[in-house]
């Protein structure tokens, strides 16, 4: 199908590359214009030069320049119709080792930064627009040294749930995605020997790793009014991750 964003205005944050490049260019590809936000100068520019989009370079961690990218649809667009919070950052520290800014950093980048671009977007978009979330399959499941991560993810399910409510008398429906295990740059980073593809493979029923197009098709999904009846739901694109009863080795 094309066309099913068709004279759309979308922003993407973390658009530079991986799952936020492939939603741009999914959306591109279904008729949008899009704004493409990230905090890497460089790797932005060279995308949205590939693309033919404009881009904005901006820390979604601070509110501040938030609210400069929606002052910038403003003066664009005058309006929006769809918004992906999809910027987001890892920290791995076991519990006894994680500082108070790691913890902090993640979650005004995960987390925060999506509640003020929710808020910020609200004000550009009317009935029939749309808010898209990044979550992840550790919004229920948890890995013991990803902390911050885990706890931005689980949050991320009830700001997408809360925002949804928020903003359903004004026709504006928020949804958020919940990705397993993605081939991203940074999975082919941690997939680096056969034992780390055996740990990663062997967690997900379907037996292989999702692509970044397969998550882009959900944001189509979510983005379009083939979704027009869904709200405040979180989709797990996860291979079937969420449904494997783990088993963990026995310590005697």
């Amino acid at each position: 199908m094309i066309d099913r964003l068709k004279g759309k205005r979308a922003v993407v944050t973390g658009a530079a590359q991986g799952i936020g490049r492939g939603i741009a260019e999914a959306f591109m590809a279904e008729g949008a214009e899009v704004l493409l936000v990230d905090v890497d100068t460089e790797r932005l520019t060279a995308t949205a030069q590939e693309l033919g989009q404009e881009s904005l370079v901006a820390d979604v961690s601070r509110k501040v320049q938030i609210e400069r990218i929606f002052t910038r649809v403003a003066e664009r667009w005058g309006g929006l119709d769809i918004l992906v919070n999809n910027a987001g950052v890892t920290h791995a520290a076991e519990l006894d080792d994680l500082a108070e800014d790691d913890f902090d950093r993640v979650f005004a980048i995960n987390l925060k930064s999506a509640l003020w671009a929710t808020q910020s977007a609200a004000r550009l978009m009317g009935p029939g627009s749309t808010v898209v979330n990044m979550s992840s399959v550790n919004a229920v499941l948890a890995i013991p040294n990803q902390i911050p991560y885990a706890i931005s993810k689980g949050a991320m399910k009830q700001l997408t749930n809360v925002t949804a409510l928020a903003l359903a008398p004004k026709g504006i429906r928020v949804n958020a995605i919940g990705p397993g295990s993605i081939m991203t740059d940074m999975l082919r980073g941690i997939m680096s020997d056969a034992a780390a593809e055996t740990r990663i493979l062997s967690r997900t029923p379907l037996g292989r790793c999702g692509e970044v197009e397969e998550i882009a098709a959900v944001a189509v999904f979510l983005a379009s009014g083939e979704s027009s009846y869904i709200t405040g739901q979180t989709i797990y694109p996860d291979g079937g991750r969420l449904g494997l009863n783990y088993t963990v080795p026995v310590v005697r």
